[in-house]
């Protein structure tokens, strides 16, 4: 798609790179860009004064124009826009070629793609992959996580590695040209984002988008089929009927003949007959069931492009949690608090309630994405001492709280209300965990906005000491004893 010399109007500008990246590269390709977004200004500063005092772009902020659309020879629109949406269908009309950030990358990328979808866990696994990847290749990763990488095409050469973190947005757009990577692999499968695609039939067509074009030559990596006392995967594992690609699975719960799994305390590997063992402790220091899956599932996908299981290892060893995912924020007065603001699906939440052998004073709910609640519901019920709920899910939590007969559960409303509610009802010895399971718009702009707004509560705890819920910040300190526990559960999962 050429954009030299074309009218590009950017739909979506945002705060997350994407809108930012697309603009930044139509100019650099020498377009006439117009970018138009419904926020205001001051709602983008990031992302408006990395565009000041560049030519040939039209900042439209606050509202849409028509003539944007009806005029544009190109219409470069951010995933998270309706596909519904009158100004796609105007553009259309008039005949614009519309695309995304992700496709106009795509369509230019020289090098292989490895790309890691799925309901969770997917921005860890993309994390290791990245980590392992680049002890044989020079990578460049992006997608979801955040970062644009058109800025890099220059800069990619055949025989680098792109490692993308896609969602199912940016899939549903992939479709169009009909792409699947050289690599893929999918974490796992739960509902999301119904919202969005009006069905869960529709998200899992919008995720299979990642095999669904691979061929003969390509590779897939997807879970196990669930055995005894395993989850429902929601069928993923099925999705080898998708692709005509070799697919490898891998599982924590049983031994397989091929693929990666867990024996005792080992990670193992076995690809084409060689079979590669390391102790997981030495390859993960990240708690939990979930993560031991990522890190298979990301050592899996590695070794298919030829990095040994060692050199996987030690390039994950030290990899720390990302930013707002079970992160430990400070102690105070005994009471380890966790922010795990990055927990936007209930699979997500359930995962960090059983990550600790604490007791939990869990901190729940948010903007209503129209998902199955009751699962989220069985694991606070079963894990959460006391239940904390916010946000427009609150009250339908509540109600299926009430039904499997909790006998702690308070609707504060705002997440500043739980925090303070939380500092009084924790006790020494416990976990205060914000793992909302639910996306922030209803309160918040982003999940990370949500989660430092929750390290700033729980610092003005820490300043004013431990009888008293009050001051202001200080920085973040993490707490030894809440990662024994998590080292404590890391040894169950073994």
């Amino acid at each position: 798609m050429e954009l030299h010399g074309r009218k590009v109007t950017i739909m979506g500008l945002g705060r997350f790179g994407g809108g930012l990246g697309a603009t930044l590269f139509a100019l650099d390709q020498g377009a006439r860009v117009t970018v138009t977004d419904l926020k205001p200004a001051r709602e983008l500063t990031g992302s408006v004064a990395a565009l000041a005092g560049r030519p040939g772009v039209a900042l439209h902020l606050g509202g849409h124009v028509e003539d944007d659309f009806r005029e544009a020879d190109v219409l470069v629109v951010s995933p998270a826009v309706p596909k519904d949406s009158p100004y796609l269908a105007m553009a259309r009309q008039a005949g614009a070629q519309v695309t995304s950030e992700m496709n106009l990358f795509l369509e230019r990328c020289p090098a292989p793609v490895v790309a890691v979808t799925g309901s969770a866990g997917k921005s860890t696994t993309a994390t290791l992959l990245a980590r392992a990847l680049g002890t044989q290749h020079r990578v460049h990763f992006g997608g979801n996580i955040g970062r644009s990488l058109l800025a890099e095409l220059p800069t990619i050469a055949s025989g680098d590695r792109v490692c993308l973190e896609l969602s199912s947005f940016q899939l549903e757009d992939a479709v169009a040209l009909k792409w699947s990577p050289r690599i893929a692999v999918v974490t796992n499968l739960s509902p999301n984002h119904i919202d969005h695609h009006g069905s869960m039939e529709a998200y899992v067509a919008a995720k299979q988008n990642l095999l669904r074009y691979q061929t003969s030559r390509d590779v897939a990596v997807l879970p196990a089929p669930p055995g005894d006392g395993d989850e429902d995967d929601f069928g993923v594992s099925a999705w080898d009927a998708l692709t005509p690609a070799e697919v490898y699975r891998f599982s924590t719960s049983r031994r397989l003949e091929t693929g990666a799994y867990l024996a005792g305390p080992l990670c193992v590997v076995d690809v084409g007959g060689t079979r590669e063992e390391v102790p997981l402790a030495d390859a993960l220091t990240l708690a939990g069931r979930h993560n031991a899956a990522n890190f298979l599932a990301a050592a899996l996908a590695a070794r298919l492009d030829g990095v040994p299981l060692e050199e996987t290892a030690r390039a994950t060893r030290d990899v720390a949690g990302l930013p707002h995912r079970l992160q430990p924020v400070a102690e105070v007065g005994g009471v380890c608090y966790v922010n795990d603001s990055k927990a936007t699906t209930p699979a997500a939440a359930r995962a960090a309630l059983s990550a600790f052998d604490r007791p939990v004073v869990a901190i729940a709910g948010g903007y209503d994405k129209r998902i199955d609640l009751a699962p989220l519901a069985d694991m606070l019920s079963d894990r959460a001492r006391t239940v904390l709920l916010i946000g427009e899910t609150a009250s339908a939590l509540k109600h299926l709280l009430a039904a499997r007969g909790h006998p702690d559960v308070e609707t504060p409303t705002t997440l500043d209300q739980a925090v303070a509610r939380a500092a009084r009802k924790a006790e020494p010895g416990d976990v205060v965990l914000l793992s909302p399971g639910h996306a922030s718009w209803d309160q918040f702009a982003s999940y990370e906005e949500r989660g430092k707004r929750f390290e700033k509560l729980v610092h003005r705890l820490e300043a004013a000491g431990p009888a008293s819920p009050a001051p202001d910040e200080a920085g973040p300190v993490g707490c030894a004893r809440c990662a024994r526990g998590q080292r404590a559960e890391r040894r169950n999962v073994r």
